[in-house]
């Protein structure tokens, strides 16, 4: 008879390969005092520290009393002598929603209920299952992500998507579905050490147990590149299941090796209806009946978080604290209250909304209120190089052939944003703010592209042959096919003119690029002559 190296629990010496192979659940014989023989073949699973501090123990000794065992043996030779866990486990079995390790002691659980006690009411209502996630189709009866992992094929992933979403919940839940062991890393506190260390402890687990390890990183794009190719090898060998969360698009802040190792999937800002059902899901968690938290006051923090699930709970949870204390508070006291409790957040809706009043305040040649929130979102730190990159393309929306100096010079502010950074690059982005605000305004090719995508979806548009004479002829076969020919070259023509057609023959005559700069709209609001010049600051760029 041996003791499980695992659960320690006694089993016979030639079933402990099938014992261990069934998650510790067959071949388990009776419980029995420690036999000499037993002894021995026990020694053979015990590493060398660990039995000389075994032979110095008294008999009768408690074992809670013992040393610790020392930091070169093996992992599993400290984990308290307890039965594994079912391979399916449930979010219910731990207090704060997370999968825990087998063996995990009982007194961690305890702080994580005290913990959890005062967590804030949107960690408190994390869902426990898949069917509690809303708003995410790929996690829905029939979405896709749900499938895979249902049929226990969990690949690794990239989770993009604004905060709020569901990230990390259902980087959880998808854990808990399965029978891997789940590690939670955040980049912001982990380095190399400790990703090498995580990587090392799966390969030992997957080659005693055979159990994968799923990791989930979260803010993955805060790893730099050098950090993020340790991810490789552990991913392309499947020593590992990395689950990875990012709120910036993987094509500029992901390494491209990690991503083609990677799915990617987008999720989507959750509507209104979806964070109003979550709010209600929240009430009734926690016993709020408050006459101020009607369905009307949950469609505004519903409108006001803007997609993002975290915010309106958190709105929530101070307006069911405010209703509380303050029983004679009217709803408009309530929403200006909140309203002052918000502040700007790089990751949340002050983000978005600040980018965009940006945008909108150049659209519309303010370059006072462009500057504003342009330092307005510098003094809250926002990332130069983000706002560098929509400024490119303002330059190509909103100013287009109207200007066409003015994308170079957006590329060019980003590019100084990239070499100078912050605090020096504030000054070029306030050169281009200016610059971008001024000049004329042309959404022609913008409009031109979007008219053209309208009609990409009619009926066939999208699959129309090309014209034989516009088609490359690189070989012979193709030449004999009748491709490129009469294709006239407009260089060798009298000002480069030669009577051809460009467009499908099903599309001759359509016109996509409009003659007219703007639309034909008139506001009422405005009181001046529409003869007069529109900017306030009289003509562009003077």
């Amino acid at each position: 008879m041996v003791e499980c190296p695992l659960c320690f629990k006694p089993v016979k010496d030639t079933r402990i390969n099938e014992h261990i192979d069934s998650g510790c659940t067959e071949h388990v014989l009776s419980q029995h005092n420690d036999t000499p023989a037993a002894s021995k073949t026990h020694s053979f699973f015990t590493p060398a520290a660990a039995a000389r501090k075994i032979a110095i123990t008294p008999k009768n000794a408690n074992p809670a009393s013992s040393p610790p065992a020392p930091s070169s043996a093996p992992p599993n030779a400290d984990r308290h002598r307890t039965p594994p866990p079912p391979l399916k486990r449930s979010l219910g079995d731990t207090e704060d929603g997370r999968p825990t390790e087998p063996g995990s002691p009982s007194t961690k659980r305890k702080k994580l209920s005290a913990l959890q006690e005062v967590a804030p009411l949107a960690e408190r209502m994390r869902p426990t299952s898949l069917d509690d996630v809303y708003g995410q189709d790929l996690v829905g009866p029939n979405g896709l992500l749900r499938g895979m992992v249902e049929e226990g094929k969990i690949p690794s992933m990239i989770l993009w998507g604004r905060p709020g979403t569901g990230k990390t919940t259902i980087a959880r839940l998808v854990a808990n579905m399965s029978n891997a062991r789940y590690v939670e890393i955040n980049s912001t506190s982990s380095g190399v050490g400790d990703l090498k260390k995580i990587f090392s402890d799966a390969a030992k687990d997957l080659l005693l147990t055979k159990r994968r390890t799923i990791v989930f990183c979260d803010e993955l794009h805060r790893f730099n590149k050098s950090q993020q190719d340790h991810f490789l090898g552990p991913v392309e060998a499947g020593q590992i299941t990395l689950i990875a969360a990012t709120t910036e698009n993987p094509s500029f802040k992901v390494i491209n090796a990690l991503i083609s190792r990677c799915r990617v999937f987008t999720l989507e800002s959750l509507k209104d209806d979806d964070l109003v059902r979550i709010l209600q899901r929240a009430m009734e968690a926690e016993n709020c009946t408050s006459p101020l938290l009607d369905q009307d006051m949950l469609k505004y923090f519903a409108a006001f978080s803007d997609g993002d699930a975290r915010t309106a709970l958190n709105l929530l949870d101070l307006a069911m604290n405010m209703a509380q204390k303050r029983p004679s508070i009217t709803a408009e006291d309530l929403k200006k209250s909140l309203t002052k409790t918000l502040v700007y957040d790089r990751n949340g809706d002050q983000h978005y909304e600040s980018i965009s009043a940006l945008h909108k305040s150049i659209r519309g040649s303010d370059p006072d209120a462009a500057l504003y929130y342009l330092g307005r979102m510098l003094e809250s730190g926002e990332d130069p190089l983000y706002i560098a990159r929509r400024l490119i393309v303002v330059a190509s929306e909103d100013v287009g052939l109207a200007d066409n100096t003015m994308l170079p010079l957006a590329t060019a502010a980003y590019s100084a944003c990239e070499k100078i950074g912050m605090p020096e690059c504030r000054i070029n982005l306030a050169h281009a703010v200016v610059a971008l605000s001024l000049a004329p305004k042309s959404t022609r090719s913008y409009r031109g592209l979007a008219n053209v995508m309208a009609a990409l979806k009619e009926p066939g548009v999208a699959s129309l042959p090309i014209p034989m004479h516009l088609r490359n002829a690189p070989t012979r076969m193709m030449k004999d096919m009748g491709y490129g020919a009469e294709y006239k070259y407009n260089p060798d023509y009298v000002d480069g003119r030669a009577k051809q057609d460009y467009l499908p023959e099903q599309l001759l005559g359509r016109q996509f690029l409009e003659d007219k700069d703007f639309g034909d709209k008139i506001d009422d609001d405005i009181e001046e002559d529409l003869e007069s010049p529109s900017p306030k600051y009289g003509d562009y760029g003077d």
